[in-house]
This record gives structure tokens, C-alpha cells and sequence, in this order.
């Protein structure tokens, strides 16, 4: 399965890889931002099965692991970069030591600062999609960042850009930019964003989406007695906007609706991974899933999705009734 990433032509594989969790432990005071410990040698092994299977689309940012998501994407890829689309993210500014996230930084300087130590850290001298990473920044200021992202291309230092944001409003004024092409937005089968999807499908860019299995809830990994580690973005001190997650369990809410659901995801021999991948390919044309990983056996289950395509036009209503939308 192939995508092609918004406005730029560039031909992607239909799944992307996100790169947060392989980035490992990083915090704002004492709270986490990461997914707890990882193996690099396990991470840069199941990356290379990604390439193997035709993956060509890895979605990370500088601030994952502070800096260090970064440092084994470029690793990995190595002389194969010519081979993939890499796509990263700036805003946040960090201690690469101490891995505490300091402040956000959007200025012009800030922006080019941030490029440049994200060129070193992938060990490459360009990016081919930057993303803007601050949800909520006001759209009536976003115009000189989309504007120094402009300035970027032009100076070949990065292919494309977009932003990582569910607000519509903000969107639009990126998408005024000619080299805009993507919006990477929160998006799974239990939480749609019908808005931000019609003005991509509208604008022509591409819809990444992240949080595409729900950050584990649409896994058969997660119960309503699972209790997450202390150091896990999801565990008990999680950040105030995590919603699939509370007080370090999963949120009932989301089980609900996710067992209402499963016999439907879990049709035709899919996982229930699988389906949830399958509900983004038939959301919109448009839609790139980025689901996270940190083995090689999550990788494969997710690059095997690709064989089963998206979910029926019939499945997909029917999944609409189920969640009364």
C-alpha cells in the first residue's frame, strides 16, 4: 500500500513508523514525557525490519528522549536514507544530559537553532517533512513560523513542513504556506476529528495520525487493571492532557467503546491493531497512521495490517452506528 504525503507528490508507504517511545525516558520536572526504558540494539533492529518490509515513512522529533529518538532513527537508517522519508518535529528545547524539557522556542533563531541539531543528531543534511510541535500555539502568531519554514525549503535545509495540531484554525493558516503538506493530528477509531480531516482532504495535505491504536488501548495489551510504570507518559503522574489514559490505568471510557466495537475490527483474520489501522486507511485518502513500537513483533504486526487494506465502506458505517456518531 502506497500514500502520497499532501501537496509534495511524495510517494510514501501507506503505514508510517512514530519514533516517540524508542526515544526512551524524558521528563518536564517530574513529570514523564516518555515510555520508560528501552532496548536501542532492539529499536534499531526492529527499524530495519520496518525497511525490509517496504516501510519508507518514520515520523519522530527532537524532543523524544531528548534528542535520542533522533540519534537511533539516524542510526538505523544509515546509508539507506535516500531510501526514506523522515519526518521530525521542533519546539520544545531540552538538556540532552538530563533529559528534562526546559522551554518552547518558535522563534525565527529558535526554529533554525533546533533544525540544525536535529540535522546532526538524524546524520543528514536535510529533513524532508519539519513539523511544528506545539499544539496549541495561537494561530494569530503561527504566520512568521510558517513563514521561516518557507525560508527553509528555499534554502534546501528541509523538503516540506506542517504542523502537529487537532485545531482546524490553526491548520488553515499553514496550509496557506505553498510547501505545507502535512497536518499530523490525534486520530483512531475512537476519536475522530471530522473537521481537521475535511480541511485536509479540502487543502490537499496529508492527515498523519497519531495515537492511531489509542497509545494502546485498541491493543489487546491493555485491561481495565493494567496498571502503567511510574516513568510512562500514561502511568499515575501522567500530563494533564492524557485521556486514554487516568491515574495510571486505562481510561473505561475508551475499553467501552473499544469492546463495543471489536468483533468488527477483528473481522477478515485481523488483529485488533490491525483494525484499527484498517478504520484510518478507510477514513480518508488522506490519512498516514504513525503507530509506535518498540519490538520487532509490534512492527511486524503493523506492517501486516498493510496486506489487509482498509475497512468496507459497510464496516465503516457500521462501526458509526456502534459509537452513535
Amino acid at each position: 500500500m502506497k500514500r502520497v504525503l499532501g501537496r509534495s507528490g511524495i510517494e510514501i508507504s501507506a503505514l508510517g513508523l512514530g519514533c516517540w517511545a524508542i526515544g526512551g525516558p524524558f521528563w518536564s520536572g517530574e513529570t514523564p514525557n516518555g515510555w520508560g526504558e528501552v532496548d536501542d540494539a532492539e529499536s534499531i533492529r526492529a527499524i530495519h525490519i520496518a525497511l525490509d518490509s517496504g516501510i519508507t515513512f518514520f515520523d519522530t522529533a527532537n524532543v523524544y528522549g531528548a534528542g535520542h529518538s533522533e540519534k537511533i532513527l539516524g542510526k538505523a537508517v544509515g546509508s539507506r536514507r535516500a531510501d526514506v522519508v523522515i519526518a521530525t518535529k521542533f519546539s520544545a528545547v531540552f538538556d540532552e544530559e538530563t533529559r528534562q524539557v526546559l522551554r518552547e522556542d518558535a522563534t525565527p533563531s529558535g526554529i533554525r537553532s533546533a533544525l540544525e541539531d536535529s540535522l546532526r543528531r538524524l546524520n543528514t543534511d536535510y529533513i524532508d517533512l519539519y513539523q511544528f510541535h506545539n499544539n496549541g500555539f495561537p494561530a494569530s502568531e503561527a504566520g512568521t513560523v510558517r513563514d521561516t519554514l518557507e525560508a527553509l525549503v528555499a534554502e534546501g535545509k528541509i523538503r516540506t513542513y506542517g504542523w502537529s495540531t487537532d485545531f482546524s484554525d490553526r491548520a488553515a493558516v499553514f496550509a496557506q504556506g505553498k510547501n505545507c503538506t502535512a497536518i499530523q493530528l490525534q486520530l483512531n477509531v475512537l476519536d475522530d476529528n471530522p473537521e481537521l480531516i475535511q480541511l485536509c482532504e479540502q487543502e490537499d495535505l496529508a492527515a498523519i495520525n497519531r495515537g492511531p491504536l489509542a497509545m494502546g488501548v485498541l491493543t489487546k495489551k491493555y485491561a481495565s487493571t493494567t496498571e502503567v510504570p511510574i516513568d510512562d507518559v500514561r502511568g499515575k503522574n501522567s500530563p494533564d492532557w492524557m485521556g486514554y489514559f487516568k491515574h495510571g490505568r486505562p481510561n473505561q471510557t475508551f475499553l467501552d467503546m473499544r469492546d463495543s466495537i471489536v468483533e468488527i475490527l477483528t473481522s477478515d483474520g485481523r488483529t485488533l491493531a490491525q483494525g484499527a489501522l484498517a478504520w484510518l486507511w478507510g477514513r480518508s485518502s488522506k490519512t498516514i497512521p504513525i503507530p509506535g513500537f518498540r519490538t520487532e513483533r509490534q512492527v511486524l504486526e503493523n506492517v501486516a495490517a498493510m496486506t489487509f487494506g482498509p475497512l468496507s465502506n459497510d464496516q465503516m458505517n457500521e462501526i458509526d452506528q456502534l459509537l452513535n456518531r
